[in-house]
């Protein structure tokens, strides 16, 4: 609910306000104050971060062996350690990585690192899906968080995503990409900004949109309360609840991303990657 107020403000303030808001999508500049207003007032940006890299490795065996895929080479560097370079750009400190298989590979090849966050594991004892390691973590959660896949490359803006997220006070904002071919992934069908499903790999004529998940999350401790013991998938047994109440946000965003689930994708990636602006 919203109340109208009436605001007088320096000419220059104004002006400052404009530059401060530039590359957000501003509808006026009552929304821009708005903006502000919550930037201020929503304290830190969230400062932890959970990574889900408790998946099998059978995609790219032909390419990396036995390693692996959250530790398959893109630009020099492991695919989790460029999710962690975006986390650590907009303010995260501590990551927490959900392992299961391959556990001590993954923890290995953090030994003797210094990537400036605290690295932290979640022990799956057995596959928990992507929702129960959530579960796991929990003495953590006590403020917002992002929650990310391992074996997925993206570039977007945290703190605007973060900032919409407040906006739109939902317990789980989504980050929604574009595809040519939807048909490869879970489709969002929205109303405006509220997520109702996710249309798993429809046809393409039949695909409600061309926004898929890109596996990136902004979340609030909240979203615990929705998770189930044991194996879980948020988007199976999460997401749905959540629609329902109109907690379930999508964020659309237009930088990089690549889904590393084949030998193509994997070679392209290390074709186009452009890092984390």
């Amino acid at each position: 609910m919203r109340e109208r107020i009436t605001l007088t403000l320096d000419s220059e303030l104004l002006k400052q306000i404009d530059k401060s808001i530039d590359g957000y999508e501003i509808k006026n500049r009552s929304h821009a104050v708005e903006l502000l207003l919550m930037r201020a007032m929503s304290g830190e940006r969230p400062t932890k971060a959970i990574i889900l890299s408790g998946g099998k490795n059978s995609a790219l065996k032909s390419v990396i062996g036995a390693e692996p895929k959250v530790l398959a080479q893109i630009k020099g560097k492991p695919i989790i350690e460029h999710v962690i370079d975006l986390f650590k750009k907009y303010g995260v400190k501590d990551v927490f990585i959900s392992i299961c298989h391959d556990a001590e590979k993954v923890k290995k090849n953090f030994e003797g690192k210094n990537l400036g966050v605290n690295i932290n594991f979640i022990e799956e004892k057995f596959p928990l899906g992507t929702a129960g390691p959530i579960r796991l973590a929990k003495p953590y959660l006590t403020s917002t968080f992002f929650l990310a896949n391992a074996d997925e490359l993206k570039d977007i803006n945290l703190m605007e995503m973060f900032l919409f997220h407040k906006e739109h006070r939902g317990i789980a904002t989504v980050a929604l990409t574009t595809a040519d071919d939807p048909s490869k992934y879970g489709v969002a069908n929205l109303t405006g900004y509220n997520i109702l499903d996710f249309i798993e790999k429809p046809k393409k004529q039949n695909a409600p949109s061309n926004l898929i998940n890109a596996g990136l999350y902004v979340m609030e401790p909240e979203i615990l309360d929705y998770i189930p013991d044991g194996f879980a998938r948020l988007e199976n047994d999460v997401f749905p609840k959540l629609a329902k109440e109109n907690k379930l946000i999508g964020y659309a965003f237009s930088g990089q991303w690549f889904d590393i689930d084949s030998v193509e994708d994997y070679k392209r990636a290390n074709k186009k990657w452009e890092g984390v602006s």
